[in-house]
C-alpha cells in the first residue's frame, strides 16, 4: 500500500527520516527505525501542536 501523502523531514537530501500518511496510520521515521500511529494518536499529537502543549525545543 502507498502512502496518501509523503512529508520528508528534511527536504534538502533523501536521506532523512520521512512522515508518510496512510488512511489507517501515519508512519514516522526511516528503514529500521519507526513509529507507527494510529489515526487516533496523529489527531492527538496535532492537536497538541496545535494547542501550543507542544512546542519547538
Amino acid at each position: 500500500m502507498e502512502p496518501r501523502e509523503r512529508i520528508s523531514l528534511c527536504p534538502v537530501c533523501g536521506a532523512c527520516p520521512e512522515v508518510e500518511v496512510y488512511d489507517d496510520e501515519v508512519r514516522i521515521g526511516e528503514e529500521g527505525n519507526m513509529v507507527r500511529l494510529s489515526v487516533e494518536e496523529w489527531n492527538t499529537l496535532v492537536d497538541k501542536i496545535l494547542s501550543g502543549e507542544l512546542k519547538k525545543l
